[in-house]
């Protein structure tokens, strides 16, 4: 079983800012809801933690899990690639992302390229840690590449049916890897 959080609000969440690849710095919110978060599913047990090599995810993965859990940075979880809409506002793009689909972000990357790294990253844990339960701390572009490879979804529903549209935050979600 695989369990995605989200990475805490960072000052750019809180402006309208499109961090992309930048490293982002976690608010008040966003160190908030971390810890509130850890409190939430201390319960829960992971064999195994991977985050986005980006400093808002390592920071919240690390007031998430603590030192309770070994955390495995990859650089494959990173958010997409916003080109040169990367620290400008959300409001220039964020409107229409299945505009990205197939076609790259201005200078950056497409979300079929984003669903190419998590898909080689999907691969190699359901080898490695087959049977076990995984979590990852990352960002929007992976977490819907995963609602694309393990749910089933075309990349027009998994931007359409985002959570964040609704604000529709939960403790984690699941994918179950079946190979």
């Amino acid at each position: 079983m695989l369990t995605y959080f989200v990475h805490g609000t960072t000052t750019d969440n809180e402006n309208n800012i499109a961090t992309g690849q930048t490293p982002g710095k976690l608010s008040e919110t966003g160190i908030e809801q971390c810890e509130k978060l850890s409190e939430m599913i201390s319960n829960q047990k992971f064999s195994v933690v991977f985050c986005s090599d980006l400093k808002r995810a390592t920071d919240s993965a690390k007031l998430i899990f603590g030192d309770q859990q070994e955390l495995i940075i990859d650089n494959r979880l990173r958010e997409a690639d916003y080109g040169d809409f990367t620290q400008k506002s959300g409001a220039n793009f964020k409107n229409d992302l299945i505009k990205y689909i197939d076609s790259p972000f201005p200078n950056g990357e497409s979300y079929k390229d984003v669903e190419k790294r998590v898909k080689d990253f999907v691969e190699e844990i359901s080898q490695k840690y087959k049977g076990k339960d995984i979590a990852i701390v990352g960002h929007q572009g992976p977490q819907l590449a995963l609602d694309v490879l393990l749910k089933g979804k075309t990349w027009k529903q998994a931007i359409k049916e985002d959570w964040r549209i609704n604000k529709a935050w939960q403790p984690g979600w699941k994918y179950t890897i079946e190979k």
